[in-house]
């Protein structure tokens, strides 16, 4: 705990894992008697104040006639379902039709919000400014106060030569495949980052190294990664960089196992399905899910997301738009994922095997990662059969060496406290630049 609370000023990407990833270390500062802000996304107005939390937003775009500024990560719904066609292609087509189109909407929204961002910090007056996103805003970087970033993504966004190229799903031991999708990055991105970094330079800030949306902070830098799943044997980081191993928030609510899933078949396991707020919202998919998974002995607690109404679920199930993922996670055997950081590195904690159905962005890298480490299965989201999925399923269900390692992989992670390190980091930074002052 420092002398007298420090200002710490969150701004996350507006999508539900970096957000909730912040608000699990925010948490932390508050009990620790701090002042937390968040100058998060618009559409989280009146989600973030009940936590404890001062909310002062942005909006990273005009606001849209008739749009709902009451749903949270509303910006980047409507973004991914205009796009979400493009998640049918292989990773390296998308570069060009949803990786650099994703990148060039955030940079858009970097250009709109910086002289309300500004404002924010002139009238907040931070000691230090955390930032969990892919793309910077100098008003962050040029701020008197300490920056610090998170990786909330897989850590490949760190780029190295001994590790695949970033959003590629490609094996970590074989580079055949690394040489051609790093040239398809630099056609599809050279002249965009060409761009943001001549707008990034004349806000006053430092010219982004070659490539990066986002620089380094000489102050500190976190990632959310455990260190049973990490790529530092193949990419050194340098001693900025701490890792969390993981971020679970406790602001969930607690949930108990709805009655008509307690009394199960024999052999039968408890599975938590749930592709994202984002992935969820690709009925299809969601339906030909349920109609595979409807089919098997088990039972299925549904995270139903944004479309929850244009869809039902089979009997052998039961979900909501939204639920406490933290909170039920711990109940299950299983977990059925998009690969998301959060839900990816969430269940490594609580020590559940997955079966990862990657969509978009740094999924298809976790999902490789899981894999090739035996901690889960990877699919192809729209081209698995009925009983690969199935199998996939009932095979990790029985594995029991693979639960036991499981087990232990989670008490570890658990252990290592990932949050309160975080917390621990953004407090020495924030008071050693206080000091300096």
């Amino acid at each position: 705990m420092t002398d007298r609370p420090l200002t710490v000023l969150f701004l996350p990407e507006s999508a539900y894992g970096p957000t909730g990833n912040c608000i699990g270390i925010g948490n932390v500062l508050l009990g620790r008697g701090h002042r937390v802000v968040f100058a998060a996304e618009a559409s989280w107005k009146g989600k973030l104040q009940p936590l404890g939390f001062v909310e002062d937003l942005v909006d990273l775009a005009p606001p849209a006639e008739g749009s709902d500024e009451a749903d949270p990560g509303a910006f980047w719904k409507e973004f991914i379902r205009k796009t979400s066609p493009e998640f049918r292609k292989p990773t390296v087509d998308q570069l060009a039709s949803f990786i650099a189109p994703t990148y060039q909407a955030l940079i858009d929204g970097v250009k709109y919000c910086e002289p309300h961002l500004r404002e924010i910090i002139a009238r907040q007056q931070p000691d230090v400014i955390v930032e969990d996103n892919v793309v910077i805003f100098p008003a962050l970087t040029t701020a008197d106060a300490a920056f610090v970033r998170i990786v909330s993504c897989n850590p490949l966004e760190v780029k190295g030569a001994g590790v695949a190229p970033t959003f590629s799903g490609l094996p970590a031991d074989d580079e055949s495949g690394w040489s051609a999708f790093r040239a398809e990055y630099e056609r599809t991105h050279r002249d965009m980052w060409n761009d943001f970094n001549e707008f990034v330079v004349s806000c006053g800030a430092d010219p982004l190294p070659d490539l990066d949306f986002m620089p380094v902070s000489q102050y500190a830098n976190l990632y959310v990664f455990p260190e049973e799943s990490d790529y530092v044997d193949r990419r050194q980081l340098d001693a900025t960089w701490h890792r969390l191993d993981s971020s679970v928030r406790s602001t969930d609510e607690p949930f108990e196992v709805p009655a008509q899933l307690i009394d199960r078949p024999q052999g039968s396991g408890l599975i938590y399905l749930s592709l994202g707020s984002l992935g969820s919202a690709d009925v299809d998919l969601m339906k030909r899910l349920i109609e595979v998974l409807g089919k098997t002995r088990h039972r299925f607690i549904v995270s139903k997301g944004p479309q929850h109404a244009e869809y039902e679920l089979a009997d052998n199930m039961w979900g909501l738009e939204f639920l406490p993922q933290t909170s039920l996670m711990p109940l299950v055997d299983l977990v059925i994922t998009h690969g998301g950081n959060n839900t990816t590195t969430e269940a490594l904690h609580f020590g559940k095997p997955m079966v990862l159905l990657p969509l978009f962005w740094d999924q298809y890298d976790n999902a490789q990662r899981m894999d090739e480490l035996g901690f889960g299965r990877r699919l192809s989201t729209y081209a698995f059969v009925d009983g690969e999925l199935a199998g996939a399923v009932d095979g990790l269900l029985a594995d029991a060496e693979l639960r036991s390692r499981m087990n232990a992989v989670g008490a570890a992670i658990r252990a290592r406290r990932g949050k309160e390190r975080a917390a621990d980091v953004i407090e020495q930074v924030a008071q050693q630049h206080r000091d300096r002052r």
